[in-house]
């Protein structure tokens, strides 16, 4: 908006009662007059029309009634009333610029031309002139003009939503866009993903039956490799399901695989498959924490499953590793530390090697968005990941700053893949 437009906006009254009292001034000292210049009362009138104009700018209503009376003043005391005109006539310029409702703005029309008929009583010449010609200047004038001005400000904020409403719209195209892409990818993941763990499963199943005599820890490997897959591909498909239709999915099931009560048997069955790996797996489960949120719980389980494998993959099948899952004022506090000594019994952990997995950094995203902070690094000659999740989420997940602890410069390391 231009300097014209802020110029005749609301809030920039007081800027046009100064122009117009310095305008007035003007008049009064440049303007060559009739007789030897303005008189004592042409400039107390003036004057007060002038003060009138500045203390009254906020209520327009006011200052048109306070000028329409020095206009009637004028009329009777002194000779030239050009002053009190304009005062009166812009006075009802605010008022048709500024009213709330239409009817304030003919009554007030009404009255400034009651006024101006005063000054035509007694002199049916006066009379004609001022009735066409006065009125037409000093009320129909400023209403016309009042009345452009509100329409255009109309108009501009009917602009103004119109925008505000085609942002939306396109807003909604492009989360439609993304609900069509993310149903892609959904599908795309299904039936690349899940066809080969189904493949993969059935081959599992086919050898069990196929293949016999097979020595006991054998078919145990092939048990435990059928049940994972199973229950990859049947979380697969939940996943699947949510990706496709997050609205439509029932609950907390658009956030976990497990239900709440359930998550201490699910670390159970955790700790379990770490010990089939070969791993020593002590285990101190709080049996409160079935009372967790879903989310919260899916992250505890999530946790526990990357940090068991990072075990078994780092520090050796025969490691000895310690998990600590507690509930202690609503925060879950979790640990898993191991001794790094599952490969000769002596060794120090083993470290990640370039371009490793991003287990750590995925760890670190997961208890960021739910408010905590990862901590990782060695301890002795083994390994530690503990985190505590506090008792309520933040507000956005992108107000959680990365805060993931890494370990000391030049000190081994490794992360799970």
């Amino acid at each position: 908006m231009g300097w014209r437009g802020r110029l005749f906006d609301t809030w920039d009254a007081r800027v046009r009662m100064v122009l117009l009292d310095l305008s007035g001034l003007s008049y009064l000292l440049l303007v060559p007059h009739s007789g030897p210049g303005p008189t004592p009362m042409q400039w107390t009138l003036a004057l007060a029309a002038f003060a009138v104009a500045l203390l009254a700018y906020r209520r327009p209503v006011v200052n048109l009634v306070a000028q329409a009376a020095l206009l009637a003043a004028a009329i009777c005391l002194i000779d030239d009333i050009t002053i009190n005109q304009v005062g009166a006539s812009w006075a009802l310029l605010e008022v048709t610029m500024r009213a709330g409702r239409a009817r304030t703005i003919w009554l007030s029309a009404g009255l400034l031309a009651v006024v101006d008929l005063t000054d035509s009583i007694g002199d049916p010449l006066r009379q004609v002139a001022s009735g066409v010609v006065g009125l037409a200047l000093e009320v129909g004038v400023p209403v016309l003009l009042g009345l452009v001005i509100r329409t255009n400000r109309e108009l501009g904020r009917q602009a103004v939503e119109r925008a505000l409403a085609e942002q939306r719209r396109r807003e909604s195209e492009s989360r439609a866009a993304r609900a069509d892409e993310r149903s892609a990818i959904a599908r795309e993941l299904h039936d690349v993903v899940a066809h080969h763990v189904a493949s993969m499963v059935l081959r599992v199943g086919v050898a069990r039956h196929v293949l016999t005599d097979l020595d006991p820890r054998v078919d145990e490997v092939f048990d435990d490799v059928h049940g994972t897959g199973t229950a990859a591909l049947a979380e697969l498909r939940r996943l699947v399901a949510v990706l496709r239709n997050p609205d439509g999915v029932r609950g907390d099931a658009a956030l976990t695989a497990i239900e709440p009560s359930a998550l201490p048997s699910a670390l159970g069955a955790a700790v379990d498959r770490a010990r089939q790996a070969g791993i020593t797996v002590e285990a101190d489960i709080d049996a409160a924490i079935g009372s967790l949120d879903a989310v919260r719980g899916l992250a505890v389980l999530r946790l526990t499953q990357e940090a068991l494998t990072n075990v078994a993959r780092h520090a050796g099948p025969a490691a000895r590793a310690h998990l600590v899952v507690a509930l202690r004022d609503g925060a879950v506090h979790w640990e898993v530390t191991d001794d790094g000594c599952g490969v000769d019994g002596d060794s120090a952990p083993t470290p990640v090697p370039a371009g490793g997995g991003h287990g750590i950094t995925g760890m670190s995203e997961r208890v960021e968005v739910l408010g905590g902070r990862l901590e990782a690094g060695p301890t002795g000659t083994g390994w530690r990941v503990r985190t505590v999740l506090p008792n309520t989420l933040p507000e956005t997940a992108a107000d959680a700053a990365p805060r993931a602890r890494a370990a000391p410069a030049g000190t081994p390391t490794r992360r799970p893949a």
